[in-house]
């Protein structure tokens, strides 16, 4: 068994998960099976076919109902791919111990019996209400009984999941995953209990919880998201890490007459039209499938569900083999204000997500650049901490000079031909240009990536210029400090370039200021 990573972008990866019983691609979704089927319920066939190659089953079920009895997992599910069973903790979460009682050793016991090919240790799940004791009580006792079993899945044929407890207390989350690290045979981690907290489109919290334990896990193990069943939140969650997941919403939507889309789930019996090319989608209306005997219906909308999961973790999968998954986790923000919100609490932990993200990476592709987040992307944050940090200017005289962001390279632009005319290229001075989201770009850099390769609008955001102007300041008290001398050139022509600029920097003594061209 390895985890071997291919492609990176952010905290996300494509990762390759090699099992006894097969290989899973990752970002990977493990759709929930029942082994002991209704008559709704999709077979493992068509499930394999639409291009899932893991499903996920319920140990503590199988258990149960085989009164302890056991049939390899493959056989009793029907599924010749790579079977992950889970211990019942969901169970256990549902319903409460006082009602559910699950035998840690006994349970990893009988998953090594029923032949699984990643399999969950019987941990205690903290539940979003749970008082902060409480948490503590649930990440203590999951601790102790990984710390039980140990001897059993030591030099094991499979893939033993650890799930990371602590609920919406980050630093229990925290706390949970450094003890985790303690622990021997575990390859695998996953994060506990978020099940509660995904039905409330809490997306925000689920943020705090997976960057809590991604934070400290180490990067060569893959990381679950139990209950993440949605095509709205993973290319955050898995931008923030989460290289699995698992659901039976496919199942259980369909069941209410639910229909997944991108941005979230509608009634069919609110539509008119099915936004989707699927096999269902393109065969039948939404007439005829309002028609039909409700286990056939149930049971297309289930497979029309698992093709619209497969059809995002493909884009994903896309998206960071292109260098451009930020670009996906902006454009999925504006599908749901939940993950708008989740988003921007994922900011903060820029510095973080800047350190995993690579320097060179996908196919070499512009990056575009749309609104206030895209100002926080990890190539803009390293850029603005060169500037700070390390860009030295080597001439006494600096100029900063608006840059026309439709004309790339700027040395090529209306704006150098200016500068030449004047006489103020090649001569004693440096030219730094400001534009927004980038702020300041020295000219010695204006052909590297990404300086000439993004596209943004003109009409920009206010709160991006000022965040501009801002910068600007900063370098320019710092280059006077020093003993340059500062030049302001402003253009007439350039939306942020303006002679108005200059009553932004009303305190920068000594700023020189030279008109360069516009009407």
């Amino acid at each position: 068994m390895s985890f071997e990573v291919r492609d990176k972008e952010l905290a996300g990866r494509v990762g390759k998960l090699v099992t006894k019983s097969g290989v899973v691609e990752t970002p990977a979704f493990f759709p929930v099976i029942n082994p002991f089927k209704r008559g709704d319920e999709v077979s493992p066939q068509k499930i394999m076919e639409i291009g899932f190659n893991q499903i996920i089953t319920n140990s503590f079920i199988i258990k149960q109902r085989l009164k302890g009895d056991v049939i390899d997992v493959h056989k009793l599910t029907g599924f010749e791919g790579v079977v992950m069973t889970d211990s019942g903790a969901y169970q256990l979460l549902m319903y409460g111990k006082g009602r559910i009682s699950i035998d840690p050793e006994e349970i990893v016991a009988y998953q090594k019996m029923l032949g699984s090919d990643i399999a969950v240790i019987a941990d205690i799940p903290t539940r979003d209400d749970a008082s902060y004791d409480e948490a503590i009580e649930s990440v203590e006792q999951t601790l102790k009984r990984a710390k039980a079993v140990e001897h059993l899945i030591k030099d094991d044929d499979r893939l033993w999941v650890l799930p990371i407890q602590g609920g919406i207390y980050p630093d229990l989350v925290r706390r949970s995953s450094i003890e985790s690290l303690k622990l021997e045979g575990f390859s695998y981690y996953a994060i506990g209990s978020p099940v509660t907290v995904l039905e409330k489109y809490e997306f925000w919290r689920i943020v705090e919880m997976v960057v809590a334990a991604k934070s400290v896990l180490p990067p060569d193990k893959p990381v679950h998201l139990f209950g993440g069943g949605h095509p709205l939140i993973m290319p955050l969650m898995v931008a923030l890490g989460i290289d699995s997941f698992d659901s039976a919403s496919y199942i259980l939507y369909a069941r209410q007459g639910r229909y997944i889309t991108e941005s979230g789930t509608r009634r069919l019996n609110d539509m008119e039209y099915l936004p989707c090319e699927c096999e269902v989608c393109s065969k039948y209306t939404v007439k005829e499938l309002m028609e039909m005997d409700k286990n056939e219906r149930t049971r297309l909308l289930a497979i029309h569900n698992l093709h619209a999961i497969h059809r995002e973790i493909k884009k994903i999968k896309e998206a960071i083999k292109e260098g451009r998954l930020w670009e996906l986790v902006e454009e999925s923000a504006r599908r749901h204000p939940s993950i708008l919100q989740a988003f921007r609490t994922s900011l903060k932990y820029m510095k973080w997500l800047e350190r995993l993200d690579p320097r060179y990476k996908g196919r070499g592709k512009g990056i575009f650049l749309f609104g206030p987040e895209s100002y926080e992307r990890p190539e803009l944050y390293r850029h603005r901490a060169f500037m700070r940090q390390r860009f030295i200017p080597k001439r006494r005289k600096v100029m900063f000079v608006p840059a026309p962001t439709w004309e790339k390279p700027f040395r090529e632009s209306f704006i150098d031909k200016k500068l030449r005319g004047l006489g103020l290229i090649g001569g004693e001075v440096d030219i730094i240009y400001y534009l927004p989201f980038f702020d300041a770009v020295p000219r010695s850099l204006d052909q590297t990536y990404p300086y000439a390769q993004f596209e943004s609008p003109r009409d920009v955001d206010e709160v991006i210029v000022q965040r501009m102007i801002s910068t600007l300041r900063e370098l320019m008290l710092e280059y006077i400090g020093k003993g340059y001398e500062v030049v302001l050139a402003t253009c007439q022509d350039i939306p942020w370039g303006k002679s108005e600029l200059l009553k932004a920097f009303p305190s920068v003594n000594g700023l020189k200021h030279i008109e360069i061209c516009g009407t």
